[in-house]
């Protein structure tokens, strides 16, 4: 498969997190504008600092995106200001079920939904008008094999992953011959404060820098899903084919069970 040209101006949402800070330098070189967003003002100095070491220009925003107007105010006038190459929809969060099973609290599931779902979609639906008058872009949408089984530990992280998972696989069919280009990325655990704060163990573990690296070859190679690391990519996939019940007690048996 044909490698497409570097981009040259992209995107991140969740650019303070572990993945997302990992390919804003993966992409940070001499004749790149990096837009990067983040909540974190001091990691997000930090990071500009790092990739504007590497020759890239670099723009910043502050921003909460549950405030979903001023997302889309603060993204539609970067469209029109750039010819946005590739996005990468990346910002998270996560919640789970507590130490005791005590379950979800629900202003928790309120906010990772408000991030995790409807943000990732207002991103989309901002800078996707502009891609397609050019017939030029690339989406990166960031899911997680959680997408593949829920995982009692954590429900609404999975259903919100899941969630991000069709909607991507959807629009890439959607806009097939439109010249946008869409692909979904499922990682397993990486190394983040929010992988650490994740419940169970964390088999296969990569470094984001890896994980970047990754990312970066399967975007350019336009992969329709990039899921990783194997084997806990086949493993996640075949939960979902299992029968219930035996997916159910395999998770028991690895400590992923409530």
């Amino acid at each position: 498969m044909s490698e497409a040209a570097s981009p040259r101006t992209v995107l991140i949402t969740g650019a303070t997190g572990g993945i997302g800070g990992a390919l804003a330098i993966a992409y940070a070189e001499a004749g790149t504008t990096l837009i990067l967003q983040g909540r974190n003002t001091a990691r997000l100095a930090e990071l500009a600092t790092a990739c504007e070491s590497r020759g890239a220009r670099v723009q910043t925003q502050v921003l909460d995106l549950r405030d979903r107007p001023a997302l889309a105010n603060w993204l539609a006038a970067v469209s029109g200001q750039q010819a946005l190459d590739l996005v990468i929809v990346n910002a998270g969060v996560n919640t789970s079920i507590g130490p005791q099973a005590a379950g979800e609290r629900w202003p928790d599931v309120e906010e990772l939904i408000a991030v995790n779902v409807l943000a990732a979609m207002a991103t989309v639906d901002a800078v996707l008008p502009a891609m397609r008058a050019r017939r030029r872009g690339q989406l990166a949408l960031v899911s997680s094999l959680a997408a593949y089984y829920g995982l009692p530990v954590t429900p609404s992280y999975c259903a919100s992953k899941a969630a991000i998972k069709t909607y991507g696989e959807a629009i890439r069919g959607w806009l097939a011959g439109s010249g946008v280009r869409v692909s979904v990325v499922m990682p397993g655990y990486v190394e983040s404060k929010m992988c650490r704060e994740m419940p169970g163990p964390k088999p296969f573990l990569w470094s984001p820098e890896r994980a970047a690296r990754y990312i970066r070859r399967g975007l350019a190679r336009d992969q329709a899903r990039i899921s990783f690391p194997f084997p806990l990519n086949v493993g996640t996939w075949f939960l979902s084919v299992l029968p219930p019940a035996v997916s159910q007690r395999i998770l028991r048996l690895l400590d992923y069970g409530a």
